[in-house]
């Protein structure tokens, strides 16, 4: 890749008026770009008060007609697939994107889950763009393009086959910069798929923890929030009688009284409290873990009635809605003191007082929605992951619904795709963070390249039992084995003691810890999967539709 060839791009604005630049040196502020061992480091000089609506570098680039692209998706729910030319991605229809930005469920934060809120989805075909960083493949081989920090700002990624360039691009919303700062650091490292990503979280300094692979149950997927404290003693014991390796059990949403008010618990449904339920679940030698989505509240939370000033604001000096889960939900400012220490309590009393080892945290997108502070999304994030591991010290977390590269090498475990429904389905209608069973498993494929670098790989839940579960058997079956295939932290949602011997058979095979290598894996037409993979030094393929879970 010819890294000598750039060109840039910039609109930016001075006292409130907007100017357009393509040379990196004006009146207004000056841009160093250096070049060492295929890498670039860009600084602004500014010689006056200076903000970006759009910053940009451009390299040519001749895509070959059998490259393929990886662009990754914004958090971790984003579809985030090869590409090649012809393709499209996944973009909202005029209908979806008016009832988002236009009607009123702009208002309860549905369009914020993801980028849609501050990026352009493409309108063309062969045109895909990621966050952090991306690929061109051939065959075995990769160029991969990524940033080395966040902090500065999100690195936008995007490859354009229709003008032959590549487009990278700075997010830098609410950011004035009056002195010396760096903007970006890339990496540009070319090689075998493995070896080139291993060299790449090198040169981050990023590395995974030691931490093992885990199986386990979550209570999401069958009971939601009617979680209480029957099914879950129920379902513990069933698996402690169970001749099966399970190593953790995590209680999911519903234990609390709401949303924020995660100390709370709901009397009722756990009349026992939190403490009791963790140390039943250790007494069958699993860890015991719990679901919070530390920085949201929705309005009916206690923390957001007493606090409302713990909270990011909006432009008009109120409360922001950051998401629409929930009918709608804050999020807690991190830089408030007051707010950083109400997590701190929240994490000693859930992780030290009731005695929980592992923290599934959710919804942590909602630290970032609004830039603010003069600090871009991407510091905020940053920001935010540095405040949880200070809070879970030695402490399991699993990460989920987070922006990915500032949670690298600060989780333990982390969910790489959307929700799995209880129904093999798959829309283009929607925005890029859909519950769809087809996009988890593409996820799981095609970020595989986190597991054991940024950390061990959540590919969400897989379900075997017949009751409340709309998959047929076969696609329980396969979603197990992709699970298996991709993911070090493999969870079920079932009851098992209603499972039949031939369930609990493909249970105790997905759990399995095998001696397995991936070759390749990739699309090969339209909707069709191939993975050619290595087990026990035998040769094997598995080929599948990703739209109706069919093995080919």
């Amino acid at each position: 890749m010819n890294l000598k060839n750039l060109s840039f791009r910039a609109i930016y604005s001075v006292n409130g008026q907007e100017f357009i630049a393509d040379s990196l040196k004006n009146k207004h502020f000056e841009i160093t770009i250096n070049a060492k061992d295929n890498c670039l480091y860009a600084s602004i000089h500014p010689l006056t008060a200076v903000s970006f609506k759009l910053f940009q570098i451009k390299i040519n680039y001749a895509y070959a007609e059998n490259e393929k692209v990886f662009v990754n998706g914004y958090q971790s729910w984003t579809d985030s697939f090869e590409y090649s030319y012809g393709d499209s991605m996944s973009e909202l229809t005029p209908l979806t994107e008016f009832c988002i930005k236009k009607t009123p469920l702009k208002y309860v934060g549905f369009s914020k889950s993801g980028d849609s809120l501050f990026q352009e989805y493409p309108r063309r075909a062969n045109i895909f763009y990621g966050w952090s960083y991306g690929y061109i493949r051939t065959g075995n081989n990769v160029k991969i393009i990524g940033s080395l920090d966040e902090r500065s700002g999100y690195t936008i990624v995007a490859f354009d086959m229709n003008q032959g360039c590549i487009k990278i691009g700075k997010e830098l919303e609410g950011v004035v910069f009056e002195k010396e700062s760096s903007l970006f650091s890339l990496a540009f490292i070319e090689g075998e798929y493995n070896a080139a990503f291993d060299e790449y979280f090198k040169r981050m300094g990023v590395s995974c923890s030691e931490t093992k692979r885990r199986t386990g149950y979550t209570t999401w997927y069958n009971y939601y929030g009617r979680v209480n404290e029957q099914v879950v003693r129920r379902d513990l014991d069933s698996i402690k009688k169970l001749d099966v390796p399970f190593d953790c059990f995590q209680i999911d949403d519903g234990y609390q009284s709401e949303i924020g008010d995660w100390l709370c618990v709901n009397s009722k449904k756990f009349p026992s409290g939190m403490k009791s339920i963790a140390d039943d679940i250790h007494s069958g030698g699993m860890i015991a873990g719990l679901w919070l989505a530390p920085f949201a509240a929705t309005g009916k939370s206690k923390l957001f009635r007493e606090h409302k000033d713990w909270f990011i604001k909006g432009k008009n000096g109120r409360p922001y809605k950051t998401g629409h889960n929930w009918g709608g939900f804050y999020s807690l400012d991190i830089y408030n003191e007051s707010a950083r220490n109400y997590l701190k309590n929240v994490f000693d009393t859930v992780l030290n007082d009731w005695g929980f080892d592992l923290v599934k945290l959710d919804f942590l997108y909602g630290a970032c929605v609004l830039p603010m502070h003069n600090k871009s999304r991407g510091e905020i994030m940053c920001d935010a992951m540095d405040l949880l591991r200070e809070c879970c010290g030695d402490k399991l977390i699993l990460g989920c619904g987070v922006p990915m590269m500032p949670a690298f090498g600060k989780v333990d475990y982390c969910r790489i795709g959307s929700d799995i429904s209880l129904k093999w389905q798959q829309r283009k209608d929607v925005i890029r963070e859909e519950v769809s069973t087809p996009h988890a498993v593409a996820n799981s494929i095609f970020r595989r390249h986190l597991d054991g670098r940024a950390w061990k790989n959540d590919p969400d839940v897989f379900l075997l039992r017949d009751q409340n579960n709309k998959m047929t058997f076969a696609q329980r079956k396969l979603l197990a084995k992709i699970n298996s295939m991709f993911g070090n932290l493999l969870f079920i949602s079932d009851n098992v003691s209603e499972y039949s011997t031939e369930q609990l058979e493909v249970l105790t095979d997905t759990f399995k810890q095998k001696n397995l290598d991936i070759i390749s894996a990739q699309f090969i037409k339209t909707d069709v999967i191939e993975i050619i993979y290595s087990e026990n030094n035998i040769s094997s393929a598995l080929c599948f539709n990703i739209r109706t879970g069919a093995i080919l």
